[in-house]
C-alpha cells in the first residue's frame, strides 16, 4: 500500500481546480511514475486496470506540475511518529 498523504495535501495546496481527477488519484499516479520509474504509458494501463481512464499526457502534465513536490518531500520513513526522508536514497 502506498503513503501518499503528503502529496495529496500538496496536491490540494497546489492549483487543482482545473483538474478533472480528484487530488488523491492525481498524487498517486505521480507517486507510481517517480517510485517505481515507469513509463507514463505503464502508468496509464496501471490506472486503466483499476476503472480510472486516463491519458498519458495527462499523466505526464501532472508530473511535471506536482512531481517537485514530490522530490521535495514525498513520503519517507516514520521514525518517532514524524516523517522523514530515508538517508538511502
Amino acid at each position: 500500500m502506498c503513503d501518499t498523504r503528503h502529496m495529496r495535501e500538496h496536491a490540494r495546496t497546489r492549483t487543482c481546480k482545473r483538474h478533472r481527477f480528484p487530488p488523491a488519484i492525481i498524487a498517486h499516479a505521480v507517486w507510481r511514475y517517480f517510485r517505481f520509474a515507469l513509463s507514463y504509458r505503464d502508468v496509464e494501463e496501471l490506472l486503466a486496470e483499476r476503472g480510472v481512464i486516463v491519458t498519458y499526457e495527462s499523466i505526464r502534465q501532472w508530473c511535471r506540475k506536482f512531481g517537485q513536490a514530490y522530490a521535495d518531500g514525498g513520503p519517507g520513513r516514520a521514525t518517532n511518529g514524524t516523517w522523514t526522508r530515508s538517508s538511502s536514497r
